[in-house]
């Protein structure tokens, strides 16, 4: 497994927009707290997410190269096979079959509705944003219209209720607030 330090390195180097890097850093944490909730391996499913965007300043432009050019930088890590399969799946290139695609799937879209929905709030911190805030934004199309509401709702994949995965993605998130400066 590629050492988190050494993870991390690798985004700062390949991703320049400090909002991507957030956003890549808000997943981590998201998925960090999804593998403690399922008693899987938090090391695995950050990493997972940690690594999930690699490309995208690269192929922000060319979304079916998306994912592609991250496997390729990644060769010579000899990284577990499913961690390269979750990434390759959550913009949907290939099907999501296990749990940790499921949880990347939902997770990246969520951490941006959920910064919204902080962004929203008027503490505008993580922190005062709640249950019913959340799920009454989500409901609305038009409020944080990039997060796809099918992505997230696929939590109930992972046989999650979608206000209990959104409090969950926000823990992880809170953890973080500092780095995410929410």
């Amino acid at each position: 497994m590629i050492a988190h330090d050494e993870a991390a390195a690798l985004v700062e180097q390949k991703v320049k927009n400090r909002n991507l890097r957030k956003h890549i850093y808000a997943v981590e944490a998201g998925m960090i707290r999804l593998a403690e909730y399922f008693d899987e391996d938090p090391e695995l499913w950050g990493r997972t997410g940690l690594l999930h965007d690699l490309d995208y300043d690269k192929t922000v432009r060319k979304p079916d190269k998306h994912t592609f050019i991250t496997e390729d930088w990644l060769k010579s890590y000899n990284l577990p096979p499913e961690m390269i399969a979750a990434i390759r799946c959550h913009p949907g290139h290939t099907p999501c079959q296990t749990k940790l695609d499921w949880a990347l799937y939902a997770t990246d879209p969520t951490t941006g509705f959920i910064v919204a929905c902080a962004l929203m709030h008027p503490g505008k911190r993580l922190a005062g944003v709640d249950s019913e805030f959340m799920l009454r934004r989500f409901g609305e199309k038009r409020f944080a219209a990039g997060a796809t509401r099918e992505n997230i709702a696929a939590c109930s994949n992972l046989g999650l209720e979608l206000a209990e995965f959104l409090d969950l993605i926000k823990e992880g998130m809170l953890r973080i607030g500092d780095t995410l400066e929410l």
